[in-house]
């Protein structure tokens, strides 16, 4: 498979590592150096492409993607705000694109734990619940995207919490994210009910990009050859 990366800091270069080992070539390395290349001429050549940029140019690498006619799977996170107009634009130009706010494999499984966790916990108003997140110093985004969808998760299902924040909160209708950044931290998400009887909590620590990069060259092999709107349930089959 001829992959285009479309990023090349730390996490576009343990892809490089995890696709060539496996036998893939990566026809496209653009950094800030080489954005002349993000063209249709040269991510034509590719079978899928593999976006991890900043949240400043993820919406038009994206669309560049889908003018060459190219998969793009996207770990970019931060700009999702604009997430639902590029899957309009991808169904109706059936084009092929994955989002997902982390790859790895784990916090693929940690998700599904959260969502049945929070099910659990919806009736059981003597519990508070609040959430930490620890990344990086370099980490653009903050909250990152993993824990804003797990906060979404349990949104959708302890109704009595009506919106995240990003800081502390005793407001019992909002849900408090803490947020630290700490190198060389590659990242740890925590979600925690507490009562005056006892504490639940699940907890997720990444202990390097390994993981995340080899989920995005799975879902790339995934991805080639299809079309239309995927996350990595899909990819999964969770």
């Amino acid at each position: 498979m001829k992959i285009a990366l479309i990023g090349y800091g730390k996490m576009g270069k343990a892809i490089d590592a995890i696709a060539t080992a496996k036998g893939h070539e990566v026809i496209l390395r653009i950094d800030i150096s080489h954005k002349h290349l993000l063209d249709k001429e040269h991510l034509g050549q590719a079978d899928v492409a593999i976006e991890f940029t900043s949240p400043e140019t993820a919406y038009e690498n994206i669309l560049k993607c889908f003018e060459a006619n190219v998969p793009v799977v996207c770990g970019t996170t931060g700009w999702l705000e604009k997430l639902p107009e590029i899957e309009e634009i991808c169904k109706k130009e059936g084009k092929a694109f994955l989002h997902a706010t982390n790859f790895s494999i784990g916090v693929n499984i940690f998700f599904e734990v959260n969502k049945r966790l929070a099910e659990l916990m919806a009736g059981q108003s003597q519990y508070d619940v609040w959430m930490e997140e620890i990344h990086h110093t370099q980490k653009k985004d903050s909250p990152s995207g993993t824990a804003i969808t797990l906060a979404e998760q349990l949104l959708h299902s302890v109704t009595r919490k009506k919106e995240w924040v990003n800081e502390e909160s005793h407001n019992p209708e909002l849900l408090p994210i803490i947020s630290k950044r700490i190198d060389p931290a590659p990242g740890t998400h925590s979600v925690t009910y507490t009562s005056p009887i006892d504490d639940i909590s699940i907890t997720h620590t990444a202990h390097s990009r390994e993981g995340f990069a080899a989920g995005a060259v799975v879902a790339a092999e995934w991805l080639k050859g299809k079309t239309g709107v995927f996350t990595m349930k899909d990819v999964l089959n969770l």
